[in-house]
This record gives structure tokens, C-alpha cells and sequence, in this order.
């Protein structure tokens, strides 16, 4: 059975490579729009889709234009590169690559939009793009008898190309996000995942001769999972496990990357392709070899599924019982006070690093927090967003006090919607005045010397448990040896009382006093030239017993 190479002329017999080819389809073999597969390849692919998720966010977050804005402008951006690309009469690699960059982004975005915008699941994500990524090859497949890449020379299969490389970068997009965030696994070990799974590719292709268009689209999609993980590992700051390079330093080193190994390959033309190279390289299967393939494929995926499903179901086997998030926001109510205390005293950078800090840990817990409530989730979010801009774009403090209390309203609002929860936690000494403070009443309740208690009682200036709560946190890092990191832990016990004093030292300004000495007497201590250990733990106990007291 022989079919047409869409020019009319006749190509050959399916799955076979004796091909009898003019010397004009030659030409066109070699005029091919794409770049051979090579190690290069799949370098730059890589490098590509992390570009696709540290960019993203870098326009949205870090320039503060927001979700929609950077949507159109990347959107823009990548209908002009793939005209040029259209226009081209072969492969040239820094249009090619830039059409990549840019549809990596913009693939990017799509799932973002969906997520973020129109509250679509990640798991309907998930499966509508498989369904259209799966039609565009059926599509293709029907109009043109193949989906090899190295047959990219009419108009009609580089459009189809294209389509099927958009829906790759969705899809890996959605299925990166949700087993990272949805599931909870985080990048880093997603990161893992991909990697096994890629291996695992290869490994069909190389030694079990899997179809090499089969392998190559599969290896498309993981990929942008696993640049995902190495942009996220790269630009997380390093207390979070990261290299702590930002979104900024990452799409830099990324796309500078990008443009010396595209210059390399231009200028060597290692990646050209030609027509005796492909069939060398082209593993093909048989049809009825190739639908074993799909089938064993598809099953390994199916149950790698239901894995991912019943882990998912221990791990969020709570979740139907929640009707909201009552009780769940205490830490990123006290990293919002954390940073709104920073950015008071106009330090931008720390109060910037609580923002990464507030942003991973929101999204390490969505898997978690999103399926209880998700209007509750989606108010959250929103508030996080202009947080995140807010504090990362400007120095303006006023402005980025009062995003910051605006989220606060709402996180002390949804923490405390149910009457059931007695948590008093850390908002309530640290939030702006606006908020609900402790009864006055506390202070006549029976003092307490012990410093040892695991339940401090209240004292005179109210619930000091947010304060108690840093100091036993550099208490343990005195205790294993870690003054620098107690150094810094304590800055944020500064920030914290400074930024308190006004609504707590009125209730008993000896008491405050007292305590204030015993704080001074830490941040002396931990901050000196030649810190003791036993002389920091000293302090930090003593504090310790006065607050509790």
C-alpha cells in the first residue's frame, strides 16, 4: 500500500523506508521545516519549557502585569514569531527556537488561565488537553500518513506541527501542576518522576524498538514536567530547598543558554536534516506492532494513574469531611504579619523572601486546602496575587500595608468561620489594629514560672504563643549548633514585637518591659561577633520563661 507525500507524488510503502524518491522530493526532504532530533534537541526542548514556567511568572508576578495581561501579550508575541516561521522556506534555527520559547510560554499560560481564571480543574485539564492532543494526531494522521517530524515541508503539516507542539505544552503544563501541586508531591519530586518515566522511554525505544514517532511525542510532552521542575528548584529560594536564583536570574541564565547552544547549531548545522540521516535514525513499527506499542504504552500510563489516584485518595482521604478552611491559615496569616512587619521598617528584601515564602508554601498546600472550599481557596489566592506583585514590583509602603491587610482581613475572616475552632494562634497579637485582639480578661489569669510547659499559659499582655513559637524555633537551631540560622529566626521575632508593640505594650508596660529586655538580650547575644551557644541558649530560655509567665 503506497501513499502520497501530500505533492502528489508517491512515497514508498507504509512502515517501510525504501523509498522512491525524485530528485525534486529530495529538495523538499531537505528544505524540512524542523531540526533532526539530537542531543541538542532535546537541550534546548528542556531548556525551553523552563523558560516557559519561570517567564510566565516572571511577567505576571515580578512585573506585576497579571494573569490576562501577560496572556495577551505572549499571546501576541507568538502569533507574529509563528508567521515568520510559516513564511520561512527552511529550517532556520533562531526562528524555529524562538517559536519553541514562545509556545512554551503561551502553552503555559493557557493552563493558567483555565486554572486560575475560570476555575477549571487541573484534572479536567488534564484530560481535555490528552483529548485534543490526541485528535490533533488523529487529524493529522488521516490527512497526511505520518506524524514523523522529519516530514515538515508543506504548509498543511507544519500547521498540524504546530497545533500538536501547543497541545504538548498544555497538557504537560496541567499534568505537572497536578501532581506537583494538586497532589502535592511538589516539583522536586514530580522532577523525579518525569525522569524515571523518560528513562523508561528511552529504554523501549533504544533496546525493545518502541516506534520512534511513538517515543519522540511522548518524551514531547514529559519534557515540559521536567523543565517545570528545574525552573521551580532553580528560582525557589534556597530555605525552601532552592538554588534561590528567582524567576528573573532563571529565565536569564535559561534563555541565554538557549541562544549560545541555537547560535552553536547554526553556525555547525549539526541539527540540518537530511535524508539519509532520517532513515538511518527512524525506528518504525509495523501497524500491527504499533497498536501492541500504543496499548502498552497506554496501560503503563493507566496505571501509573491509578497509583497516583489511590495516593492521592489516602492523602486527601480528610478532605470530604471539610466544608471549609476554617482553622487551616494560621502559618500564612503569620507570614503575611512576618512580611507586613518588614515591609514597615522598609526592608524590601526580607519582606520579599517571605513573599517566596508565602507563595511555595500556598501552592505546596493547595492539593490540600483548594478541594475543601474552592470559593474560599480561589478569595485566598486572589489576595495572594496582589500580595505577591505588591510587595515584589514596589517600595511603596503604604501601598503594599494595605494589600497586605486587605488579605489578612480575609485569611482571619475564612480561619475563623467555624464557632468549633478555639485556635487563638499567631494573627491575633500581630495582625494591624484593625483586627480582633485578645480579651483583656486574660491578663487576671494565674501566671506560670515553668519554662518548660508545652502549653504556655496566657500572660498579662495577652496570647504570646506567635513570640514563644520563633524563640523555641531558634532555641532548637542553638541547640543542634545553627547560630547563624537562630541569628536570622530571631529577626522575624524583632519584626514581630516591634511591629505588636503598639496594641500590647498598653495592657502592662512593666511586663512588656521585662520581656522586651529579655528579647534584647537574645538578639545581643545571637548577634555578636563570637556567639556562645550556651550564652544564646541561655537568653532564648530566659525569654522563653518570661513570656510564658
Amino acid at each position: 500500500m503506497n501513499y502520497s507525500d501530500g505533492y502528489g507524488t508517491t512515497i514508498g510503502k507504509v512502515g517501510s523506508f525504501e523509498m522512491d524518491l525524485t530528485n525534486k522530493n529530495k529538495t523538499k526532504i531537505l528544505l524540512s521545516k524542523v531540526p533532526e532530533v539530537t542531543i541538542f534537541f532535546w537541550i534546548i526542548k528542556i531548556l525551553c519549557t523552563t523558560v516557559g514556567e519561570t517567564f510566565a511568572d516572571f511577567l505576571n508576578i515580578n512585573l506585576g502585569l497579571g494573569l490576562t495581561l501577560t496572556s495577551v501579550i505572549m499571546g501576541v508575541a507568538f502569533a507574529i514569531v509563528l508567521f515568520i516561521q510559516f513564511r520561512t522556506k527552511k529550517y532556520i534555527p533562531v526562528i524555529y527556537w524562538l517559536t519553541v520559547v514562545l509556545i512554551s510560554v503561551f502553552g503555559t499560560l493557557i493552563t493558567d488561565n483555565m486554572v486560575e481564571n475560570m476555575n477549571v480543574k487541573l484534572t479536567t485539564s488534564v484530560i481535555m488537553f490528552t483529548i485534543l492532543l490526541a485528535a490533533t494526531f488523529v487529524l493529522w494522521f488521516m490527512s497526511e500518513k505520518t506524524l514523523s517530524i522529519h516530514s515538515i515541508y508543506t504548509s498543511k503539516r507544519e500547521a498540524f506541527y504546530w497545533l500538536a507542539i501547543l497541545f504538548t505544552f498544555a497538557l504537560g503544563t496541567a499534568v505537572g501542576d497536578y501532581v506537583a501541586e494538586e497532589l502535592a508531591l511538589g516539583y522536586t519530586l514530580t522532577g523525579l518522576i518525569v525522569v524515571t518515566i523518560i528513562a523508561c522511554v528511552f529504554i523501549a525505544a533504544k533496546y525493545f524498538k518502541f516506534d520512534s514517532i511513538l517515543t519522540f511525542w511522548i518524551a514531547y510532552v514529559l519534557t515540559r514536567p521536567l523543565g517545570a521542575s528545574l525552573g521551580d528548584f532553580m528560582s525557589q529560594p534556597k530555605s525552601l530547598g532552592g538554588l534561590g536564583l528567582g524567576a528573573t536570574v532563571t529565565s536569564i541564565i535559561f534563555l541565554t543558554a538557549i541562544l549560545a547552544v541555537v547560535l552553536f547549531l547554526s553556525f555547525t548545522k549539526r541539527d540540518k536534516v537530511e535524508n539519509e540521516k532520517t532513515q538511518v535514525n527512524e525506528n518504525r513499527a509495523t501497524s500491527k506492532r504499533l497498536a501492541v506499542q500504543v496499548c502498552v504504552m497506554a496501560l503503563v500510563f493507566v496505571f501509573a494513574g491509578i497509583f497516583i489516584g489511590t495516593y492521592a485518595s489516602k492523602h486527601n482521604k480528610y478532605v470530604g469531611d471539610k466544608k471549609d478552611l476554617s482553622g487551616e491559615l494560621a502559618g500564612f496569616i503569620s507570614t503575611e504579619n512576618d512580611m507586613r512587619g518588614y515591609v514597615a521598617a522598609n526592608d524590601f528584601k526580607d519582606a520579599r523572601a517571605k513573599a517566596d515564602t508565602l507563595e511555595h508554601d500556598w501552592d505546596s498546600q493547595e492539593g490540600t486546602l483548594r478541594p475543601q472550599n474552592q470559593s474560599q481557596w480561589t478569595e485566598i489566592d486572589t489576595t495572594f496575587d496582589q500580595v505577591l506583585t505588591a510587595v515584589r514590583t514596589t517600595t511603596d509602603i503604604e501601598k503594599c500595608k494595605s494589600v497586605i491587610d486587605n488579605s489578612l482581613a480575609v485569611l482571619t475572616k475564612i480561619n475563623s468561620t467555624s464557632p468549633a475552632k478555639t485556635q487563638t494562634s499567631q494573627e491575633e497579637v500581630q495582625i494591624p489594629p484593625a483586627k480582633t485582639q485578645t480579651p483583656e480578661s486574660t491578663s487576671t489569669q494565674q501566671p506560670t514560672q515553668s519554662s518548660t510547659s508545652n502549653t504556655p499559659k496566657t500572660s498579662p499582655l495577652g496570647d504570646l504563643s506567635s513570640f514563644i513559637k520563633i524563640e523555641k524555633d531558634a532555641l532548637a537551631l542553638v541547640n543542634n549548633g545553627d547560630l547563624a540560622g537562630a541569628k536570622t529566626r530571631v529577626k522575624d521575632l524583632e519584626t514581630a514585637w516591634d511591629n505588636a508593640q503598639a496594641n500590647i505594650q498598653t495592657k502592662n508596660p512593666e511586663k512588656w518591659t521585662q520581656i522586651d529586655g529579655t528579647i534584647d538580650k537574645v538578639l545581643s547575644q545571637l548577634r555578636s561577633s563570637n556567639p556562645k551557644q550556651a550564652a544564646c541558649k541561655s537568653a532564648l530560655e530566659a525569654s522563653i520563661s518570661a513570656m510564658q509567665s
